[in-house]
Parts: structure tokens; sequence; C-alpha cells
């Protein structure tokens, strides 16, 4: 734009060539297209800080501009809330975080290529309009005001204004000039809708002030504008006035079109970057599949291998880092499953020896417990130096008898091939029975009620009886309490004798094989089987025997079983079918 320089020729005030304008800007916030706080450029066209700012470089202080705030921002605040509500979620899964990146990652650069192309359109769609709008204003102020009388009425001011106004739709014009010194009159193309009292006061004094002419501003007036919003509608008005005497022009335009074209716009970016996030979030989807599908793979060949099944392998296809982990994967599957293969061979070699050796050791042991109850017989009538030795071969006999049978049953629990014949069982009467039989009356005081009946293995509950009664015999203290109750479903026995006690460190490996506390009891007839099998037997019942010290003195045996061991029979038969049906499969995980 230019401003106006004064000349006289033919009566005439005409407008000398200038071009630079000073700029305003200053909307109120929350408009889409506003940009800032008002910035004047110089001649140079370089900026010379707030407020109105003419070509010099001089200028006012903005009493009412008001800095606005981009769209961006918004979306600043939108962001950070979704981002406290995802801070505030548990990130349990790879596929969330997954979904979770790549819609970051999409929406940021949605969003930035968004606000870029916004504040790119923007300015562009203001400057051009309002350099069009001005450049028109110029033109016309040029052409037209120029050639009015140095004190114009008010009726050619109102036709000059309307015809620069045109038929321009939401431009207006308003002309001042001087009747006589001191008596400004005006013409308005549209009073209706643009006065003088819509004109900014900052405006009018950045027009009407007349600056110093030098070398480098060549004119004392120049041409100033300023984007305002009135009654919701934004517009731009610009003004400046003929050098030398003449009218005082301003320019009023409506900008609601183009910011009903940034709106447009606005709404434009906000749908592509919604779809760029709906598409981020199926692409990651699709990746998460692709990526996570072979680890949930790996991860039940890994369950399947944790449960035993050593055959189970996993298919390999292409040759990405995750082909190279199933290979390994199978490598070590195949490297475990042979060194299993190894150990049960061993240990089954290991049972089967024992077994072998029981089961043979079974016939001697007959034809030596014979010979033994006929020397025992005869014992009185023989030789007092051969007596001795009578007695230590019979008692010896029948402790090897005893370690035997300990073994074949010990084998058959570790074959897992021992298991339940079921009875309804009067508890009472049983406990009564193990005691009776063993001559155990006079040295055990039972506290148990008729009537309470369990389905029971008969037989393996007492051979748990006669173990913990008669290891609190031979290692505890008279008397013996043996205490019979029910909690709910369970069956509870306690065994409790008044001894010493077992010593802390012994505690944990009381129900382990061969193990025998000789250095704190007296020495033991034992095999250090007893309890083990004891264990054993209530193991394949569902129970558990628990050992513990009595603060008052002595050890306790607590003993639960369920009262109905049906259910525990029924889950031996289920597994056993399992296991023959999953004898020489080959596993295989896709």
């Amino acid at each position: 734009m230019c401003a106006a320089a004064a000349g006289e020729g033919g009566g005439r005030t005409v407008l000398a060539d200038a071009d630079p304008y000073g700029t305003w800007c200053g909307l109120p916030a929350g408009r889409p297209f506003v940009s800032g706080v008002a910035v004047g450029h110089g001649p140079d066209g370089g900026p010379v800080g707030d407020g109105v700012r003419d070509g010099t470089g001089a200028g006012t202080a903005d009493d009412g501009a008001i800095e606005g705030r981009p769209p961006e921002s918004r979306v600043a605040r939108g962001s950070a809330a979704k981002k406290a509500i995802m801070a505030s979620l548990r990130w349990t899964s790879l596929r969330l975080r997954l979904v979770v990146v790549f819609g970051a990652v999409a929406l940021t650069a949605a969003v930035s290529a968004s606000g870029i192309a916004y504040w790119l359109n923007r300015e562009a769609v203001l400057t051009r309009t309002q350099d069009a709008a001005l450049t028109d204003f110029q033109q016309e102020m040029q052409n037209l005001a120029a050639d009015l009388p140095l004190r114009p009425q008010q009726s050619e001011l109102q036709s000059t204004a309307e015809q620069m106004a045109g038929d321009s739709p939401g431009y207006s014009v308003l002309l001042i000039g001087e009747r006589a010194e001191g008596k400004p009159i005006a013409g308005a193309s549209d009073r209706d809708t643009f006065t003088l009292d819509d004109v900014p006061a900052s405006l009018q004094n950045a027009v009407n002030r007349q600056q110093k002419v030098t070398s480098g501003n060549k004119y004392p007036f120049h041409l100033f504008w300023q984007r305002t919003e009135r009654h919701g509608t934004p517009y731009l008005v610009g003004g400046t006035r003929v050098i030398g005497g003449g009218p005082t022009g301003y320019m009023y335009k409506s900008l609601d079109q183009e910011r009903a074209d940034l709106n447009s716009l606005a709404w434009s970016l906000g749908i592509a970057t919604a779809l760029a996030l709906v598409g981020s979030a199926l692409l990651a989807q699709a990746a998460a599949t692709t990526v996570l599908k072979p680890v949930q793979r790996l991860g039940e060949a890994a369950r399947q291998l944790g449960e035993g099944k050593f055959a189970t392998r996993l298919r390999v296809s292409g040759t990405d880092e995750l082909a190279e982990l199933s290979r390994t994967f199978n490598n070590a599957a195949e490297s475990l499953q042979k060194k299993v293969a190894d150990m049960s061979a061993r240990e089954e070699s290991s049972r089967r020896f024992v077994a072998d050796m029981s089961h043979e050791l079974r016939t001697p042991l007959t034809a030596l417990t014979a010979v033994a109850e006929v020397l025992e017989e005869e014992a009185d009538s023989l030789d007092p130096m051969i007596a001795p030795a009578v007695t230590l071969v019979v008692s010896e006999t029948r402790r090897l008898n005893v370690l035997v049978e300990n073994l074949m049953e010990v084998t058959r629990f570790d074959a897992g091939t021992a298991r339940l014949v079921l009875d309804d069982v009067d508890v009472a009467d049983q406990v009564t029975a193990c005691i009776d039989l063993r001559a155990w009356l006079d040295a055990v005081d039972l506290d148990a009620e008729r009537g309470m009946v369990a389905r029971l293995d008969p037989r393996r509950l007492d051979v748990i009886l006669a173990n913990l009664i008669g290891n609190a015999l031979k290692h505890g203290g008279s008397p013996v309490r043996v205490a019979v109750r029910t909690e709910g479903e369970e069956l509870v026995i306690e065994v409790r004798d008044h001894g010493p006690g077992i010593p802390e460190d012994v505690l944990p490996h009381v129900f382990d094989r061969f193990y025998k506390a000789s250095a704190s009891r007296p020495r033991s007839e034992g095999s250090g089987l007893g309890l083990s099998i004891a264990r054993e037997n209530a193991h394949i019942h569902g129970g558990d025997i628990t050992a513990a010290n009595v603060p008052d003195g002595g050890a306790m045996f607590v003993l639960r079983l369920p009262r109905d061991g049906s259910r525990t029979a029924d889950a031996d038969r289920d597994r056993d079918r399992d296991l023959g049906r999953e004898t020489g499969e080959e596993g295989d995980v896709r």
C-alpha cells in the first residue's frame, strides 16, 4: 500500500506515489484467525513493535489490542487431558502399549501437519484479502477522494463515499472533511453500517498524526489498518488522509466469509486428524497381531512344556528375530526332552531295581521268617550262649521284613500306581482297632466319639495311625494322646506326646525318607521311612500331615483328611486316562 502525498494541480489534490503502510492486528482472543498482538511494519517491511505503527517506526501504545490464542492451544489442552487419562491406566498389555504408541505418533504428526497447514492458509487468506481491500481503497482515495475540493460539501462526501464503496457486499467507506476551519463533516456509504464511532480511537490517532518528513520517510501521512470485531463479526478497518489538504478516508470490510472459510478448513483438518488417528489404531492393531501372535504361540508352547508335554514344538517360518526365537525354543525343548527322558529312564530303572530287589527278597525272607519263628519258640531250650544270637536273628529278620515291605510301598508311590480302596469307616473304631492290635491301649489316651463316619481306605488309614502313634511312643514321652474331630468336610486326627519335643533344625526333615534324628533321640530300630509313608498315604487321600512342638512340652502331629475320598479317587482315574491318551503323542503349537 502507500501513503498519500499532497500536490496541487488544476485545483485538485492528488496522491503522490508511496509504498509503505503501517499494519495493525488486534482481534479478541478465540477467533480462529487471530495472529496475536498488534504489530506494526516500517518502510523496510520489518516489525517495529507493539501498538499502532506508521512507516517511520513511530507509534502509539495499543489501548485496545487483546492477545489472541491460537487454536493449537485447545488441541494441546485436549492432548494433555488425554495423556492424564492414559497415565491412569495400567499398561498390562503389550498390544495396548503398541496401539497407544502408534496413536500418539500419528496424533502428533497429524496435529503438527494440520496446525502448520492451518496457520499457512490463515495467513495467506487474510493477507490476500486485506491487501486486495487496502489496495482498492488506496486507489479509490487517489482517483476519487483526491479530486474533492479542500472544503467539500457533505453531499459531495456522501456521493464520493458511495461511489468508492460501490456494490461490494460487506464493504463501507467513510470520508471526513472540513467545511470550515475546525468544523468537520462526514459522508458515509452506509450510515447504518459504518460511522466514525466504529473506527478505533488508536487507529484515528495514527491516521491523523503527521510524521516528520526525512530522507527515510518521504510522506507525512500513511495508510494504517486494523482487524477488529463488531457484534461477533470480524472486520478490517483501514484509514488514510490526502496529503496537502483533503478528506480523511476510512474503509470497513467484513471478514465473515474468510472466517467461514477458515472454520471449514479447521473442520476438514480436524476430520483428517481423526481419520489419521483411527487409521493408526488399525495399523497398530495389525502390527500388534503380527508381532504378538508368535509371542502368544511361544507362551502357549512354554505352558505346555511346563505341564510336562516335552514333545511340544513351534512351527518355524521366516528368517526374522521371532523365527530365530522359535528355533531357539525348539532346540531348548528338544534338549530338555532328552534330559528328562534320560532322567526318567534312570529313575524308572532305579524304581524297577528297588521293586525287583524287594520282590526277590520276599521269598528268602519268608523262609527266614518261618525259621526265625521256630527258633524263637525253641529259644528257652537252647544253650544260653546261643540264645542271644537267636534273639538277634529273629529281631533283625522281622526288621528286614518291615523294611522290604516299606520299600515296596515307596516304590508304588514313586511309580504312581498306589490307589485307594475306599470304604465307609467309623474313625473311632478304626483308631481303637489300630491301638488294640499293637497292644498300645495302656499307653494311649483316645478322645474320639463313635459315629464319625468317613469314606477312606481303611488299610492306609491304619498305616498312617500306626506310624504316627508308634513314632510318638518310641521317640516322645508318655502319655500319648490321640484326639479325633471334624472341621467342616475335613477329618482331623491329632497325635500328641509329652516328650522333649522335636529340635527346630529337625522339624523340616521329619517326613524325609531315611532321615533319623539320632543325635537328639535314642537310637531307632526303624528304617526312617515310616513318617514318609504316612504322609504319602495322606496325600493320596487328598490330605496332609503337619508336625509342630507344643508350647507346654511335647510334639504334635496333625492329620487332615477329606471325609469323602471319592473325588480324589475319581481324579486319580481321570489322570490315568489322560496319561494313557498322551503316551506317544507329538505336541505342536501353531
